[in-house]
């Protein structure tokens, strides 16, 4: 997507971090915010905003494929994430995540776990970040699992978990399932009455829609006691107190929308778009290396390191394309990326790659413009530590 072919973003590739809002979204949340009327009020306003989240509601069920009874909407992944897996964890049991988790997972799970030590497992995966079953089996098996969670599609490296094995270890014991599918959503297609989860995260910006809005899938007939992590009134069946944000809601449902009526012309336009990305840095680069690319991944995820260039640099160097050095969450760290970490990287490479995402509105010419600024970066930030290293 070109924002501004003579400003600071000429091409954005990073749609992992948020995307554009699409034309579609921006239009049903302005006519919210032009609209007045609490949802839960049952005055004609009243029921006009409660129309609207019910029709978000049905959207976003029908992406998913799920019923609109088992959506709760949330102020994005994050908080649905930390919903799921403190309600879990609330009946007593191992929680089981994943090493390769986004910080919104991880970081929850940790915090969770404080006070009662020894009840988090965080399972290892390999070196292209697809995750050890056998550790799992023995987790399952030493302990009572309370719930396991494992994402659908990483955030740095966009690669896939195939969760078939994982959801029939975890039945075989049972234990919940939970997954974050922030990155998954409205990028390939799923079905909640094929995939068996109980509970599933996602974000609405992610595939279009305003920032600050989610939902939790709960499946029905799970057996989760309620533990909202906000509470007051009785909405979303008392799982989520707080006046509904009926503009959120309403732009997420037609970003859903969008999403799914373009689904499968976007993925494959997105996968080419990502292969000729990678095809034109390997072959002006060809040290780079692509993370992953062994395994199933996301169609518009290209995690490229540069080896001995840091990737800080790099993007200073390049600052008319939107990309990033990792996780947006966890922008500033000092520590490199944990999930690179996990794949097997040692510091240097972790902190030399770049993510590339893709979506919706990249065009050929940004992948264009973007292979020539990454290799103009990459050769002046070379130039640049050879002559200091030389002073």
């Amino acid at each position: 997507m070109a924002l501004d072919a003579d400003g600071p973003n000429a091409a954005y590739l990073d749609y992992n971090a948020t995307a554009p809002l699409r034309p579609e979204a921006l239009e049903a949340t302005l006519s919210a915010l032009r609209s007045v009327g609490n949802a839960s009020s049952v005055h004609p306003a009243g029921r006009d905003a409660a129309s609207r989240v019910g029709l978000a509601r049905s959207q976003l069920a029908h992406l998913i494929n799920c019923s609109p009874g088992e959506i709760i909407f949330t102020s994005g992944a994050t908080e649905a994430n930390n919903l799921a897996l403190h309600a879990a964890y609330a009946s007593g049991g191992v929680l089981v995540t994943t090493a390769v988790e986004h910080p919104a997972v991880l970081e929850a799970a940790r915090a969770i776990t404080a006070d009662r030590p020894n009840t988090l497992v965080v399972l290892p995966v390999d070196g292209d970040g697809v995750l050890d079953l056998e550790p799992l089996v023995a987790a399952c098996h030493e302990r009572r699992v309370a719930i396991v969670s494992a994402m659908l599609a990483n955030n740095e490296t966009g690669v896939l978990t195939d969760l078939a094995p994982i959801i029939k270890i975890v039945r075989d014991v049972g234990a919940l399932i939970h997954t974050d599918a922030a990155q998954f959503v409205g990028r390939l297609p799923l079905d909640l009455t094929a995939l068996d989860v109980d509970l599933l995260s996602l974000s609405a910006h992610k595939f279009g829609g305003p920032q600050g809005i989610g939902a939790l899938f709960v499946r029905r007939g799970t057996a989760l006691p309620k533990r909202p992590l906000l509470v007051g009134g009785g909405q979303e069946r008392g799982w989520r107190a707080g006046t509904l944000n009926v503009a959120g809601i309403a732009g997420l449902g037609a970003a859903a929308e969008a999403a799914r009526l373009g689904l499968d012309d976007e993925a494959a336009r997105s996968a080419e778009l990502r292969d000729k990305l990678e095809a034109g840095l390997r072959s002006r680069l060809p040290e780079c290396r692509i993370n992953g690319a062994r395994v199933p991944r996301l169609p518009g995820v290209a995690s490229v390191t540069f080896p001995d260039v840091p990737a800080d640099a790099v993007l200073a160097a390049m600052p008319e394309v939107a990309a990033s050095d990792g996780s947006a969450c966890a922008a500033g760290a000092p520590s490199p990326s944990h999930v690179l970490l996990a794949m097997g990287h040692n510091r240097e490479e972790a902190d030399s790659t770049v993510r590339f995402s893709l979506g919706y509105a990249t065009t050929e010419r940004d992948v264009e413009y973007a292979v020539d600024a990454a290799v103009r970066a990459v050769s002046e930030v070379r130039s640049i530590m050879a002559a200091t290293a030389e002073a």
